[in-house]
């Protein structure tokens, strides 16, 4: 028993043993009054105060502000990121390099042939029954032509049906409408697309309002890739747990549950990474673009933005620019078929590319048509009609690098003096050139076909020379044609631009010029004797012909017809080699120039470029146009922004330029060019000279034939001394390029104070009558004075 009578607990301790005391009992049949509590004393086991659920309410209160604050930050960043890229320069689209427009009216010079050339290279397709445009028929000599719309600097070319006869090689009739349509007075086909001046990361587009979109296209879009895209806000969360239900099934991802919105989100503002992070942030911008745009907006820029495949560097974007990139067609041109394969490409360019997994592109096609079919955008007869045509991808992609990239070279030098590369890049400017495609094609086809043929006869490794072409237009100025690389298409090193070579026996005519405008006739006598000068430096310099031998006293006209360098050096002493640098430089030769004596037999560097400013203005009568290869460029919508007009000054007598035609003509008909004397139509009026340097190191042609002139040079690359000549390579290109051209027969007017006189020549000049032996018809300043002699 205990002693003290008191309970215990269970433990052996006695209740109240920790200090506290022990729970009163209530009375009977009564309430227990609630006990008092006092403050914490922090003992063990005691429940936590009201100023510590104070201190976490207040912690909570603030990290949520501070999350607030956080997230409202990071929206309003959002929300401008959006705004200032979709309302301002959404894309950074390349410049757009055009060739000249083809013209057809009654009477034009031109075939059949070159016509459907010229409608081919400007994406036009033959078909049966031409019904879209950009589509054509050909029956014979007669065309039925479906044009395009196309926004000319100046105005607006409709689309039209148009009917177009031939006879003998000239544009006969044209009519509008078919059978029974009226005449058309001139047709203004839309120009071949050249070249591009891409943005920097290589992305390009062809821009399209929703508008010109064919219906059918954006219905499919939008039933294939999102079907309640015009019902929810940017994100579809039905779509989600639709995509992960079926991602769940499969144990894989078969599935996504973005939105265009989405997609347009990440391709707009976004990485490729695949991460929560990026994932959360796509869906943020989606509905602040869903809230900010309409639905159309949120479409148009998604036709305009979403990948649909690779070419080499270049990526494709859009629906604009994959249709010329697949089917050579503009979009609002695309049949049902062509548009749903466009619409497959959508979920994986590559996957479904058509050109290297057709089999996967035509199921794509095909899964798409029942789509379209089961959700009422098409009827089941229109899609299985699509579904029986062939996939109708050209086989091979057009190159999205020019064919052309000399000529575009030269675009963009001669817009570097007004645009920053930049904007060249960037602004969508399109620019309308002088570039002539069959002009272009000819130069191209000619240089490859005769420098190949020349290392077959001489025995050189195949692609040892090289060689340069341009080809311009002799009344404006206009550049028709560059080649820099003997193969057509090839980049790098420019020569038509940069090969700064010794001009050789093309500076005589400069020679020459100044003797007629100083007094001299086309025949005065000149000394074809052995020369000599001691040089300020105390070296010797004595010119010699090519042949090694001297003729004597001759004509000044065949001095120059046979390329005599004794001759043309004596005339030059006497006029003094800087008269000879001033009518370079007048005729265009960039100055200064040095005027050592062995300037007067070509020791000056040029390029063909600046050979031909020099040769265009002794093609017009000694007025020079600088060398022009852009006439106008417009803005991505057809706003004019700048207009290259035609710059004309006279730089040389008139009637010496005149004379000295004449005796350009000889070097084809008797002197170093009369090896193809035969291959070029008399009335052309050809006109030219040869040029060849030291060790034949260089071989040059410069001359001009009805409304062209050109210029050609052919040697290597290392300079090595190879035993060419200007009568020889170039010359045959030249002939050739010349000869397969459609130019026109042009006569100059006789200027003032020149008459055309029959000449003989004794050590002087005479006139005589024709028939008289060695009597030649000759144009004569003053010819008065000239004594005369019966036969």
């Amino acid at each position: 028993m205990a002693k003290s009578g008191r309970r215990t607990t269970g433990s052996g301790r006695r209740a109240g043993a920790s200090g506290t005391k022990p729970a009163k009992r209530p009375p009977a049949g009564g309430k227990a009054k609630p006990a008092r509590r006092g403050p914490r004393s922090g003992g063990r086991g005691r429940r936590p105060g009201g100023r510590g659920r104070r201190l976490l309410r207040s912690l909570a209160w603030r990290a949520a502000v501070v999350v607030l604050v956080f997230a409202a930050g990071f929206l309003a960043w959002l929300d401008f990121r959006v705004r200032a890229q979709f309302e301002g320069k959404r894309w950074a689209l390349p410049a757009r390099v055009y060739a000249r427009p083809l013209e057809l009216w009654s009477g034009a010079r031109l075939d059949p042939d070159t016509l459907e050339d010229e409608l081919r290279r400007a994406g036009y397709h033959r078909e049966e029954r031409p019904r879209r445009p950009g589509s054509y028929l050909r029956a014979g000599d007669r065309f039925v032509v479906e044009t395009r719309e196309f926004r000319f600097w100046d105005a607006v070319e409709p689309a039209r049906r148009i009917e177009v006869g031939f006879d003998a090689g000239v544009v006969r009739t044209i009519d509008s409408g078919g059978s029974g349509g009226g005449p058309v007075a001139i047709v203004r086909l839309d120009p071949p697309l050249v070249g591009r001046i891409y943005p920097r990361h290589h992305e390009d587009r062809v821009m399209i309002r929703l508008a010109d979109a064919p219906p059918a296209l954006v219905a499919g879009l939008v039933a294939v890739e999102d079907r309640r895209f015009f019902d929810h806000h940017g994100v579809s969360f039905i779509a989600i747990a639709r995509a992960a239900w079926a991602n769940l099934r499969a144990a894989s991802v078969v599935q996504g549950g973005s939105t265009l919105t989405q997609q347009l989100a990440k391709n707009l503002f976004l990485s490729r990474e695949r991460t929560l992070r990026r994932k959360i942030t796509e869906a943020f911008m989606a509905l602040l673009l869903d809230a900010r745009y309409s639905k159309e907006e949120l479409l148009e820029a998604y036709l305009n933005e979403v990948y649909l495949g690779q070419d080499g560097r270049r990526a494709i974007h859009g629906f604009g620019l994959a249709s010329w990139f697949y089917f050579g067609r503009r979009l609002d041109e695309l049949d049902l078929s062509e548009a749903a394969l466009l619409v497959g490409l959508a979920r994986g360019a590559s996957a479904y590319n058509p050109r290297r997994q057709p089999e996967r592109a035509l199921r794509r096609r095909n899964l798409v048509l029942d789509v379209m079919a089961a959700r009422g955008v098409v009827g089941g007869a229109q899609a299985a009609a699509a579904k029986a045509r062939p996939l109708g991808v050209r086989s091979e992609a057009p190159r999205g690098a020019s064919p052309h990239p000399a000529f575009v070279d030269l675009v963009r030098r001669q817009l570097s003096r007004d645009y920053r590369d930049g904007d060249l890049r960037t602004e969508g400017l399109r620019i309308f050139t002088a570039l002539d495609p069959r002009v272009q094609s000819t130069a191209e086809r000619m240089l490859a076909r005769e420098l190949a043929a020349a290392e077959r006869r001489r025995g050189l490794e195949a692609g040892a020379l090289q060689g340069a072409v341009l080809v311009a237009r002799a009344g404006n100025g206009d550049v028709l044609a560059v080649v820099g690389d003997r193969r057509a298409g090839a980049r790098g090193f420019n020569r038509a631009l940069d090969a700064k070579r010794p001009i050789g026996s093309l500076v005589k005519p400069a020679v020459y010029l100044t003797a007629l405008e100083r007094g001299h006739s086309i025949a005065s006598p000149v000394e074809d004797t052995p020369v000599e000068v001691r040089l300020a430096d105390g070296r010797r310099w004595a010119p010699r012909n090519h042949d090694g031998k001297h003729l004597g006293t001759m004509p000044l006209y065949r001095a120059l017809a046979l390329s005599r360098n004794a001759a043309t050096a004596r005339l030059g002493l006497s006029l003094g080699a800087p008269r000879v640098a001033a009518a370079l430089e007048r005729l265009g030769a960039a100055g200064p120039i040095s005027s050592s004596p062995s300037l007067l037999l070509g020791s000056i560097d040029l390029s063909p470029f600046e050979v031909a400013q020099i040769y265009q203005t002794l093609a017009n009568e000694g007025f020079r146009s600088p060398l022009r290869a852009i006439h106008e460029v417009t803005g991505p919508e057809g706003r004019p922004l700048a207009r290259y007009g035609l710059s004309v000054e006279p730089a040389a007598d008139p009637a010496a330029v005149y004379v000295l035609r004449a005796a350009l003509e000889a070097v084809l008909r008797e002197g170093t060019g009369r090896g193809v004397r035969g291959s070029l139509p008399a009335a052309l009026g050809a006109a030219g000279k040869t040029g060849t340097t030291n060790g034949g190191r260089d071989s040059w042609f410069a001359g001009f034939a009805g409304d062209y002139v050109a210029v050609v040079w052919v040697g290597f690359d290392d300079n090595r001394a190879a035993g060419l000549s200007g009568s020889g390579q170039a010359l045959k290109v030249w002939a050739g390029i010349v000869s397969g051209l459609p130019a026109a027969e042009t006569t100059a007017a006789v200027p003032d104070g020149v008459e055309w006189r029959w000449t003989g020549f004794d050590g002087e000049p005479y006139r005589t009558d024709p028939g008289c032996p060695g009597a030649v018809r000759l144009p004569h300043r003053g010819a008065a004075g000239l004594r005369y002699r019966r036969c």
